[in-house]
């Protein structure tokens, strides 16, 4: 069911390295955004994939991790994700891109969710560095990477303490826990 793929679908940091993603998988998933909603159907989305050690070596150290943590640099080698899907815009279809990639992304992690992996929404990316490195035509705006892999690490839903603290943390067992507001103070009319 769809509630039982949300609850699921965290924002994973930690990876079994190991286990690699093939392309064939990273097309499905791209195509569950191409499927999806975008506004004036304008359709300006475009996917860089990245499934081997090699150039996900490349990727990685352009980007930064879990901005709460702030004395965590990121998986260590063997937890890193085995694959990446770069969310680009393309600025000869459209200079605004507005909820698309959003839309675009939930749907790739969705469906990752779906499949038994995890990922994670990174926006905190060097563009500049990261598009010289792959060598990303400059038509192409770098919007953010979903970084994915099968997750190796304990995530934990729970409810926004009396302090009203959103920040989440990891406990000494290295499960994550993420604080979320409660529905009725969601709603506001």
């Amino acid at each position: 069911m769809l509630h039982d793929l949300v609850r699921i679908n965290r924002s994973y940091r930690r990876f079994y390295e190991a286990e690699a993603i093939t392309e064939e998988t990273l097309r499905g998933l791209v195509d569950l955004a191409r499927l999806s909603a975008s506004a004036s159907n304008r359709q300006p989305l475009k996917y860089a994939l990245s499934h081997t050690a090699e150039r996900n070596a490349v990727i990685f150290p352009h980007l930064a991790w879990a901005g709460y943590l702030a004395d965590w640099d990121g998986p260590e080698a063997g937890e890193r994700p085995t694959a990446y899907i770069l969310v680009l815009g393309d600025t000869e279809i459209s200079q605004s891109f507005g909820i698309d990639p959003g839309i675009a992304s939930q749907s790739i992690l969705l469906g990752a969710a779906e499949l038994g992996l995890g990922g994670c929404i990174i926006a905190s990316v060097e563009r500049e560095a990261l598009r010289s490195a792959l060598g990303i035509d400059p038509r192409f705006k770098i919007l953010h990477v979903i970084a994915l892999g099968r997750p190796k690490e304990t995530v934990v839903i729970e409810p926004v303490g009396e302090d009203g603290d959103i920040k989440y943390w990891r406990d000494e067992q290295e499960v994550h826990h993420v604080p979320k507001r409660e529905l009725d103070d969601l709603i506001v009319g």
